[in-house]
C-alpha cells in the first residue's frame, strides 16, 4: 500500500505493511513533478520504478491533487487522510489536530477516531509555515533555530509575511537579539491559529505538518491551551500515513 500527499512545498510518500511504515520519501513538489511526473491523458503518471517503489495499491491526497489527478490513484480529501494518519499514529480518538503546511494551516476535531469539523487559514502566508521559513532566513538563521525560541519575545504587530520582514529589520536595528525576535515570529504565527483551535476545542491536541517539529510552537500552544499539545512521530507524513490507513480500510484489511 502506498500513500501519497501532494503538498504545496513537499510531496511526501508512504510504503506501508500491515507491520507498519516500510519506508517514507520526501520531495521539493517542483523537482517531483519534473524529474518523476509526467502528464498521461490528463492525469499525473508517476514514475514508482524510478522512486524504487512497488507498483501496487496507490491512495493520493493533499494540496496538489486538486489541479493534478494521479492516474491510477484513489483519490481522498486531505482532511480525512489528516485526520486518520493522527489517530493511527497517536491512538487517540478524541482530540483536534494542528496541521501546519507549507502555504496553509488546518485545524481539525476529531471524534471517535472521524472527523466532525474543521477550520483552514489558507489565504495568507502568514499563518503557515512559509512565514517560519521566510522569517528564519530574515534573521540568519536556521529552522531549527528558530523552533528553540519561546521565551522572552517582543511582540510583531505586521500581518502580512512581506511587512513582517520590514519589521523583523527595524526590531534588529532597535537592537533586540535574535532570541528575542525568534520568539516573538513564534508567538506571531501561533496567535493567527488561536482562534481557530477555540473554535474546535478538545481534551488533546495533537500537531502534525512541519510546524509540528517546532519545540516552541508546542510550548506556546500548550501554555495558552492550558491542556497537552502532542507532536507525531512521523508528523510530515502525517497524511501520507492516513491515505496507507483509510485505503487498507478501503481494501478491507485490518490495521
Amino acid at each position: 500500500m502506498l500513500g501519497i500527499d501532494l503538498g504545496s512545498r513537499r510531496v511526501k510518500i508512504v510504503e506501508m505493511a500491515e507491520t507498519g511504515v516500510l519506508q517514507r520519501q520526501s520531495f521539493d513538489t517542483i523537482s517531483f513533478y519534473r524529474e518523476y511526473g509526467k502528464m498521461v491523458e490528463g492525469g499525473l503518471h508517476i514514475n514508482m520504478p524510478g522512486l524504487g517503489l512497488p507498483e501496487t495499491l496507490l491512495i493520493a491526497t493533499g494540496y496538489g491533487k486538486t489541479s493534478v489527478r494521479v492516474e491510477g490513484a484513489r483519490n481522498i480529501p486531505e482532511i480525512q487522510a489528516h485526520a486518520a494518519g493522527a489517530v493511527y499514529q497517536s491512538s487517540e480518538r478524541d482530540f483536534t489536530l494542528l496541521d501546519i503546511g507549507g502555504q496553509d494551516t488546518k485545524v481539525i476535531q476529531v471524534r471517535g477516531g472521524k472527523p466532525v469539523d474543521f477550520l483552514t487559514n489558507d489565504r495568507c502566508a502568514a499563518g503557515s509555515g512559509r512565514y517560519l521559513e521566510n522569517m528564519a532566513t530574515v534573521l540568519g538563521i536556521s529552522l531549527e533555530e528558530l523552533a528553540s525560541y519561546a521565551d522572552v519575545s517582543i511582540e510583531l504587530n505586521a500581518t502580512c509575511a512581506i511587512f513582517a520582514e520590514t519589521e523583523i529589520i527595524a526590531r534588529v536595528i532597535e537592537g533586540y537579539s535574535t532570541a528575542q525576535l525568534g520568539a516573538g515570529v513564534n508567538y506571531a504565527l501561533y496567535r493567527r491559529i488561536a482562534p481557530l483551535l477555540k473554535k474546535l476545542p478538545s481534551p488533546v491536541y495533537i500537531m502534525a505538518g512541519g510546524g509540528a517539529q517546532s519545540p516552541a510552537l508546542r510550548q506556546i500552544a500548550a501554555r495558552d491551551l492550558q491542556t497537552p499539545v502532542i507532536a507525531l512521530e512521523d508528523p510530515e507524513f502525517n497524511g501520507a500515513i492516513g491515505c496507507c490507513v483509510l485505503g487498507r480500510e478501503m481494501s478491507g484489511t485490518a490495521r
